[in-house]
């Protein structure tokens, strides 16, 4: 989700082991300048991933050894995996796959990387457990702009004492310049986060060289050598509003081919990522995955973004009537059309046959790692909720570039509309398709969801009222929330008491969340940190929910959030 000054329809919704320090690497050197990463875990192995610096890139490929270790001495060496190479074609990034070899299950292992006499970080890695497994520990992140502010929450998630893996519903990288109108670039000048390359990026050069930059960042460092990370894209991995065939940020004009620059962005994305490749043959969009913890949960990873996801629809085209007022059952026609969609016939039959499958295993626990909010969420009515005056003096009070967009979405929130177009309501005979999936897996899954950049807990439930899913939606590690902008304006209570799903809403904090699944209950925390503007920084639970597990299903959703 951006919000910017275009689209304040769009701003309210109408997207523990040391880090690597700095090395100064001389001729015939190398350094390990980006950390080390882990990730798709499996009950053997993991994907394991550094990028090697040399003195002098001209030099040639460089040769690269790993170690997994069963402490972080490295005197109890398991597997020692020689002759890889950090090529100037893979832009010196190394990955390695142990090939499910090698590893017990469920159990966490260390790991480092050497080159030319040079030592990496070191990493930590749990790998998948097998049969009875009492715990699984998940973070889940989105969105980090690296103008945006600092990434204290990924600081906060390396010092969690238990945790098996970070999941990363996309918004990893974002591709806006330095101007000083550019997204994000008031705060990222103060803070001196300025974007590199300096201007948009378009091509493979560019998405390399803003990856670099980003993985540069200590506290994301710290964060990927914690746990291994199980990703996703969303579309600024690419562009902004990325569908199949475009993007709202792409202009064929003066940026070129989309499918080019597509292609450069997700050749950048596998080389720097710790995420298998794609197989030969298959498609490098079909990112959708699964991953089993024991006899507990599975984790099923969607992809909707580049698969199947017809173009966002946008407040600014509703058509008009003869006498000029906006023509929303025009504007609902289009919305409600059978064929806009999200996941595509192919992956949706993929996600039933892998829910299905889980649950006959006896796994307690569906989780939907997906982009997008899925829960029903209409723009709310402000004028409803608060006397006109006090509206009209928070909205006077706003910036002069934020304030008519302000008011013309509390205008067209009169009107019913959703609060976001760019989530799963832009999309409802998709999601309706979804829900008649997961009722055929006989399934009620917890869904996951980014992209915001605002915390959710919501209960979703279909076009006849039954409930099919819990939904926890994190905020951003650093991307501006729409509460960011509204000044005074009580917009996550506003959206709660307009939106039956919506239990809670925050649209301002910043953090992760945290979901721990047990075998009869699973809690989610809405964990926030005080400042992303400077360190230190406080931590706390801003909310946190109880889901019980009973013989017939699953029960209500409590809030269990200790007093203050």
């Amino acid at each position: 989700m951006k919000l910017d000054r275009r689209s304040l329809l769009g701003l309210l919704g109408a997207g523990a082991a040391t880090p690597a320090v700095a090395q100064t690497a001389h001729a015939g050197q190398v350094a390990f300048l980006h950390g080390v990463a882990s990730g798709d875990p499996d009950h053997h192995s993991a994907v394991f991933w550094t990028r090697v610096t040399p003195a002098d890139p001209s030099s040639g490929d460089v040769a690269v050894t790993l170690e997994v270790a069963n402490d972080a001495a490295f005197r109890d060496v398991v597997r020692r995996s020689s002759g890889l190479r950090a090529k100037a074609e893979r832009d010196f990034t190394v990955k390695h796959d142990l090939d499910g070899q090698g590893l017990e299950p469920g159990r966490e292992y260390f790991y480092r990387f050497i080159a030319n006499g040079v030592t990496s970080p070191v990493g930590r890695v749990r790998t998948l457990a097998r049969g009875a497994t009492p715990q699984v520990n998940l973070a889940v992140v989105s969105c980090q702009l690296y103008p945006g502010g600092l990434f204290n929450a990924y600081e906060a998630i390396s010092k969690l004492e238990r945790l098996d893996a970070v999941v990363h519903l996309g918004d990893y990288i974002y591709e806006y310049g330095a101007a000083a109108d550019d997204y994000g670039m008031t705060t990222g000048a103060a803070l001196n986060r300025i974007p590199q390359p300096p201007h948009e990026i378009v091509s493979l050069a560019d998405y390399r060289t803003r990856h670099a930059q980003y993985k540069s960042d200590p506290d994301l460092q710290a964060a990927h050598a914690r746990a291994a990370f199980i990703c996703v894209w969303d579309d600024h991995e690419v562009a902004n509003d990325t569908w199949m065939l475009g993007a709202e940020n792409h202009q064929p004009a003066t940026e070129g081919d989309f499918a080019a620059r597509k292609a450069a962005a997700l050749r950048a994305y596998y080389e720097w990522m710790p995420i298998r490749e794609a197989k030969a043959g298959a498609m490098k969009e079909a990112i959708n995955r699964s991953f089993h913890f024991g006899d507990l949960a599975s984790l099923h990873m969607v992809e909707t973004r580049l698969l199947a996801r017809n173009e966002q629809m946008d407040f600014a085209g509703i058509p008009k009537t003869a006498d000029g007022r906006p023509d929303i059952a025009a504007f609902e026609a289009q919305r409600q059309a059978p064929s806009r969609d999200l996941l595509g016939e192919d992956q949706r039959r993929w996600l039933g046959q892998a829910m299905s499958q889980s649950k006959a295993a006896g796994r307690p626990w569906q989780i939907l790692g997906n982009q997008v909010v899925m829960a029903r969420v209409k723009g709310p009515n402000i004028e409803e909720m608060l006397p006109p005056a006090q509206v009209a003096q928070m909205v006077a009070g706003l910036p002069d570039d934020v304030r008519p967009q302000v008011e013309a979405a509390i205008q067209l929130f009169k009107l019913g509309l959703p609060f976001n177009l760019d989530s799963w309501d832009g999309y409802p005979a998709g999601r309706e398709r979804l829900y008649e999936t997961m009722k055929q897996a006989g399934v009620e899954p917890i869904v996951l969801a980014g992209d915001s950049h605002a915390f959710w807990v919501n209960e979703l439930s279909d076009k006849d009222g039954e409930r099919r899913a819990v939904e926890f939606g994190t905020s951003s590690i650093s991307s501006p929330s729409p509460g960011d902008h509204v000044g005074g304006l009580p917009l996550g209570l506003a959206l709660q008491a307009a939106n039956p799903e919506v239990k809670f809403c925050d649209q301002a904090a910043k953090g992760y969340v945290l979901l721990t699944l047990e075998r009869d209950q699973a809690v989610g925390e809405l964990r926030t940190v005080s400042t992303i503007l400077a360190k230190p920084y406080e931590t706390k639970t801003l909310k946190r929910y109880r889901l019980a597990r009973t013989e017939t299903g699953l029960g209500p959703l409590e809030d269990v959030t200790a007093p203050a």
